[in-house]
Parts: structure tokens; C-alpha cells; sequence
């Protein structure tokens, strides 16, 4: 089951969302959109049609030549969390992996909510389910109730399910993408690519025992998404080097990450939620 007696101790991190969308988003990644703003962008020339009002009469004095201020639209920014549902993250117990996600996200879409912003929260397996942007406590508990209610199975397709979200992604945004990434890392790559003008937060869920194997002997292990089966011996030597391989494939997603500019964080579902959030925010 999904808890949510955690939120109303992330208050104190309810202006930090705003902090770290708007400061990036204002120099190399800052929006195209052209409007009535409240952020000067530039000058064109004056034109048959456009408002008076706008042409700035200074400059006029000085070259006489009539030109118009720009600027940039002031559009609330929106929140798009992303939960990967698919059977791998049906792991673990008192919280799934799944389950740890989803109150990751339902973190973030508390904050932004805390300061008036949009939010969609959007799972996906085999293929996407999208939330449109809302606001306020009823939507944030409609999200709750489906996702307490959501059947995690299936085979995760990444990357076509973060390539068909792009659609939603038209303004200025932070997006959350939360799964334990256990797929070709190269579909990370090229998802994270397609979302670069955005502020990208990369978070992988991993059970505590996925972390920490404590199990040994002879076993059949089981692929939760494609149910195929293998008899193996786990010994401590073969311990040794999953928790090698592990390592390996982490360090590979934080310099994917790094590459695309994307913050990344990996956490374990036995992590107090308040700490993983202060985890991601400490640099704030």
C-alpha cells in the first residue's frame, strides 16, 4: 500500500523545485516562447499591425527607429513524473519497489502543488499511461487511488514509452523519471537526449535485497518480466561478483546521466522516504 503520511514534512522543501527549474532553465536551456513576460529578451523592428504600446520610445529617441520589446512568456512551469510499472519493479515487500517509486513521485507532485504548479504523473510497462497537467489535493489523490489500484506486470519499453511522452513536454519543465533501470542503457541515452532542454531528475529504486543479495546455494531464479527460468548455484564468489556487475551497471547510468546533464540518485526501499528526499535536495 502507498503511504502518504510523509508529505507534509517535505514543506521545507516546497521552494526548491521552483529554484532548480527556473535557474537553469533562465541561461542555455531558457524557453523560445516569445510573449507579454516579465523577462526582457530582445528587440525587432517595429511592424504594420503590432501595439503601439510596446515600442520603446527611449530607443526611438536615439536611432529613430521604431522598435518592440520582447520577452519571454511567463508560463508556469510543469512537473512530469514518470514510474516505470513494469513487473521488475513488483519486487520487495512493505514497500515494493513500485510502491517506493510511486511515493517518490507523489513527493514531487506534493511540492509542485505547494507552489501552484502543474503536474502530470504518468506510468508506464509496456506502454505509457499519461496523466494530463492538473492542479490541487483532488487530483493528487485521484493519482493515489489509481496508482494503489494499478496492476505492476509487463515488460518495460522505455524508450518508446519516454519517446511517446515527449508530446506532453511544451514548456519550460522538470522531469522526474523513476525506474531501476534494469534495461540496455542505451535507451537511456537516447531518452534523455530527446528531453535536454529540460531539468531531468534520474532516479533508480532498488530493494534492499537486490542491494545487499543474502542468499545462497542452489536456487532457480526467475525474469520477472519475460517469466524465463535458470538453475544456478549461488555461492559466494558468484555474490561477490553480482555485487561487481551491480556497481558497474550504476556507475554506467550516472555517466549516461552526466553526459545528458540529468541529475541521477540511487536509493533502496529501506531508505526512510524523508531521507531520499533530502538526499535529492541537499545540494539546495
Amino acid at each position: 500500500m502507498i503511504e502518504t503520511n510523509y508529505l507534509k514534512e517535505l514543506d521545507r522543501f516546497q521552494m526548491i523545485i521552483k529554484r532548480r527549474v527556473v535557474s537553469p532553465l533562465s541561461g542555455a536551456r531558457a524557453s523560445q516562447a516569445v510573449g507579454q513576460g516579465i523577462v526582457f529578451r530582445d528587440y525587432r523592428e517595429y511592424t504594420k499591425g503590432d501595439n503601439i504600446r510596446d515600442i520603446d520610445w527611449r530607443l526611438f529617441a536615439r536611432t529613430e527607429k521604431l522598435y518592440i520589446k520582447r520577452h519571454e512568456e511567463d508560463r508556469n512551469m510543469t512537473i512530469h513524473i514518470v514510474v516505470d510499472a513494469s513487473a521488475s519493479m513488483d519486487y520487495g515487500k512493505d514497500p515494493s519497489k513500485f510502491e517506493y517509486a510511486a511515493m517518490i513521485g507523489l513527493g514531487f507532485v506534493y511540492m509542485g502543488m505547494k507552489n501552484n504548479e502543474k503536474f502530470t504523473f504518468s506510468t508506464f510497462s509496456d506502454q505509457l499511461q499519461p496523466f494530463r497537467p492538473k492542479k490541487g489535493m483532488r487530483n493528487l489523490m485521484r493519482i493515489l487511488e489509481h496508482l494503489n489500484a494499478l496492476k505492476v506486470k509487463g515488460k518495460s519499453e522505455f524508450k518508446k514509452s519516454l519517446f511517446n511522452y515527449k508530446q506532453f513536454v511544451s514548456s519550460k519543465s522538470m522531469i522526474v523519471i523513476i525506474s531501476d533501470y534494469m534495461f540496455d542503457l542505451d535507451e537511456l541515452k537516447e531518452t534523455l537526449l530527446k528531453f535536454s532542454r529540460s531539468e531531468i531528475v534520474v532516479i533508480q529504486v532498488l530493494d534492499k535485497d537486490e542491494v545487499n543479495v543474502n542468499f545462497f546455494g542452489d536456487m532457480i531464479l526467475e525474469d520477472s518480466e519475460d517469466k524465463k527460468k535458470m538453475r544456478t548455484y549461488f555461492s559466494l564468489r558468484e555474490k561477490q561478483r553480482y555485487g561487481t556487475l551491480l556497481d558497474d551497471h550504476i556507475a554506467d547510468i550516472r555517466k549516461v546521466c552526466q553526459q545528458a546533464k540529468a541529475d541521477f540518485y540511487t536509493v533502496s526501499t529501506n531508505t526512510p522516504i524523508f531521507e531520499t528526499f533530502t538526499k535529492v535536495f541537499r545540494k539546495n
